[in-house]
This record gives structure tokens, sequence and C-alpha cells, in this order.
């Protein structure tokens, strides 16, 4: 395995995760990937294998139970590995007025998409300060830069992702360690079923991207060191848009956003979009 271009990604079984995993393979990357399932990272890996000829194996590890993420880097330094990249994707969450969540799916998204981002960067940005180079990804999202009412800790923990990367990123200049936040809108992914948004105006009647699309332009974005990523030209005007509109209006605009839309007006399903882009992927590289 060629360490000194090696990326660990996480949330790399399905997504945007699972589609960074073919972008940077395509690249020549060697791949670590992280994910709860076992077998599903393995399938995975098998086919980066035969498609991109790099190495890649996957690490089963659920990164909300606090020493998973110790638990992957004691894995990696056991084989010797130097990760030169480190992505951290992995994230979820959950639609509802906030005080009809749980506290439980509330605690959820603030382990997985703010302590494991921690962890994980604590754990492998020090040997990248020694060595002088490396680079950190961090998938955030356009629901960092508004109030998202209805997925209020969701839009929370993406804005101290926002934050933190930007903060990060000034603390390492000089260093050798460059920092990017890929911030995607809505996206054809696992998000919207599992936080129970398959029905709203956000999936529905949005400008919805493929998730090959929106790993595209990270990477790129990423190679080109850009602080902030946004893919698609609505996204960037929705981010805009926040220079102008008040804090009371971007939390009505996504409101509105989240609202269930009526059952003969829903005709995406997940994966609708996916599957037309990896088609035209497929076509474009015979």
């Amino acid at each position: 395995m060629n360490t000194e271009t090696t990326a660990l990604i996480t949330g790399a079984s399905s997504g945007i995760g699972l589609h960074l995993a073919y972008e940077f393979a395509r690249h020549g990357h060697p791949l670590i990937l992280v994910a709860p399932n076992q077998i599903e990272l393995d399938a995975v890996a098998e086919d980066i294998r035969l498609t991109h000829e790099v190495a890649v194996y996957g690490i089963a590890a659920d990164l909300e139970v606090f020493d998973s993420a110790q638990m992957v880097f004691d894995k990696i330094k056991e084989r010797g590995v130097k990760i030169e990249i480190l992505v951290n994707n992995a994230g979820h969450g959950y639609r509802g007025k906030f005080w009809e969540i749980p506290i439980e799916k509330d605690l959820s998204m603030i382990r997985l998409n703010i302590e494991a981002v921690l962890r994980m960067t604590k754990l492998f940005l020090p040997s990248m300060l020694e060595r002088g180079h490396g680079r950190i990804l961090n998938t955030a999202s356009v629901a960092g830069f508004e109030p998202g009412p209805w997925l209020s800790v969701y839009h929370a923990s993406k804005a101290f992702v926002l934050s933190w990367s930007e903060a990060l990123a000034t603390e390492l200049k000089d260093t050798g360690v460059k920092v990017t936040a890929l911030c995607p809108g809505p996206t054809d992914t696992d998000f919207f079923p599992k936080a129970g948004m398959e029905n709203v105006r956000g999936f529905q009647k949005a400008d919805v991207m493929a998730p090959q699309d929106v790993a595209k332009a990270g990477y790129e974005g990423f190679m080109k060191e850009d602080l902030f990523v946004v893919p698609g030209m609505m996204n960037k005007a929705l981010v805009a848009a926040r220079r102008v509109l008040s804090e009371s209006a971007q939390a009505s605009m996504n409101e509105k956003f989240y609202e269930e839309v009526p059952p003969e007006e829903r005709k995406r399903k997940r994966g609708d979009i996916e599957s037309k882009a990896a088609q035209e992927y497929a076509a474009e590289r015979r």
C-alpha cells in the first residue's frame, strides 16, 4: 500500500462517503474505509479493487461508540499505515420538533456528527504535523450556514463542523496540513429515509444532486485546497442568500423546506437520481 497517499474515509459504505471512496480510488489513492457493517465494507472494497486496482480494506466501527475511533487508529497503526488524507464523512440527522425527538436521537447526532469528527482528527492529525503534510476533508452541509426548524440539532451540528473547520484551517496555516469543508445540499442518499424525510419538499421538490456529483466536486475542491466546497449552483445561491436574509427569514425558508408534500406530489424515490447518475457515468467511461 502506498502509505504516502492513503485516504481514510468514514461513512464509506453508502451515499456521499461511498462515492468519495470511488472518487479517491479513481485517482489512485489507497483506501481504508470505515462504516458499521463489515459485510457491506468488504463488498465495497472488493468492487473498488476490481474497478480501480488500488489497495483498499475496511474496518467495521460504529463511531458513535466513544472508543471506536481509538480502535480504528490502533488497527491502522498495527498495519504500519500512515494516513495522509482523513475524510470525516460519517453523519446522520432526524426530522421532527425538538421537544418531540427523544434526547437519545439528539445525542446520537452529536456523537456522530461532532464527537466522532473530533476524536478522529485528534488521533490522526499529530502524525500529519510531524511529517509536515496531510489533508483533512470534513463533510459539513449547507445546513450549517443557517438555522433549520424540524432539523435543529442536525443544522447546529453542521454549523459546528463548519466553524471548527475554518478555525482549524487557520491554526494549521504554515504547517503543511490543509483542511476543507464539503458542504452539499440535498443529495440522493440514505440520509432522507433514515431521517424520515423522503416525503418532504426538500427531497420531492428541490434540486437534489447525485452523490457521485457531490463526491466529484468535493474531491476537486479538496485537491485545490479550497476551504469550503459547495457543490451545485442552487446550493451556492442558498449560501449566498444568507448575506441578505435575516436569521428568521432563513429559518422560515427551511421550515417550508422540511414540510411534507401531499401524497399526489410525491414523485421521487430514494435512489432515482443516484441510479441515473451511475448509468451516465458508466456510459461516459465506455
